[in-house]
């Protein structure tokens, strides 16, 4: 795949920009994107980013962090400046201290390497509910279920599977509705503070595993062993359940 290359589709499906210089994973990418039909830009550094945003107005930016000549957090600022568009970080190193800067700096999700197909298009789909910057008519999510429960994001009120409230804080609501958003995947107590919180946690601070106790003993009570919220050792915690996405 060249420098910059486009594949062209109906106009009325959304377009995603492509920032990778890697031209096997950019072709896969592209694939698979075409295939769930969007429309696709890709530019293989972050010169021609600005323009092709001024040029095409896309949807949403898969943006590398490791790129030649500028890396993508320097590209994220560089957009977050031209408008308010999502971005989801493409990173290959998996450490959560990247992460959490991507975060820091603007970006709506991340994605790491290696990835699979339905995970970079749950994300993709996802942060393209939650942001919809050039005023078409994407679905707003409205609510998650799982595993017999319902998280209610405009009542902001959790349902159990027996259709009964479970009374819940701010930070509770928050911390599972990340959980939701990020279900499968291992999220450490500073990526969940962050998300959660908009903060982050010190060390020694267990606030964040004082706040998943709480919700376990909401949504998993007298189970012995945590089935919904697992504790992945030096890592952080695992939500496992699948998850739906209800929207309006």
């Amino acid at each position: 795949m060249g420098k910059e290359a486009a594949v062209h589709v109906p106009m009325a499906q959304q377009h995603i920009l492509i920032v990778e210089d890697d031209a096997e994973i950019a072709q896969l990418l592209s694939d698979l994107l075409v295939r769930e039909g969007f429309r696709i830009t890709h530019t293989g550094s972050g010169k021609a980013v600005a323009q092709i945003i001024a040029r095409d107005a896309p949807d949403l930016v898969l943006l590398d962090v490791l790129l030649p000549g500028e890396d993508g957090f320097s590209i994220a600022r560089r957009i977050r400046a031209l408008r308010p568009l999502p971005i989801i970080m493409l990173t290959a190193m998996g450490e959560e201290e990247d992460r959490v800067r991507g975060l820091e700096i603007g970006a709506d999700d991340y994605v790491t390497k290696p990835f699979s197909s339905r995970e970079l298009l749950a994300r993709v789909r996802a942060v393209l509910r939650r942001s919809n910057p050039s005023g078409g008519a994407a679905a707003t999510a409205t609510g998650f279920a799982f595993a017999g429960w319902r998280l209610d994001l405009r009542r902001r009120e959790l349902i159990d599977p027996t259709s009964v409230l479970v009374e819940l804080t701010s930070t509770e609501f928050e911390t599972l509705r990340t959980f939701c958003e990020h279900a499968g995947e291992v999220l450490g107590r500073d990526l969940i503070a962050k998300l959660a919180q908009g903060r982050r946690v010190e060390p020694y601070d267990r606030s964040v595993d004082t706040l998943v106790s709480r919700l376990r003993a909401k949504i998993e009570p007298g189970d012995a062993s945590p089935a919904l919220i697992k504790t992945v050792r030096h890592g952080g915690y695992l939500f496992t359940p699948n998850v739906d996405v209800e929207t309006a």
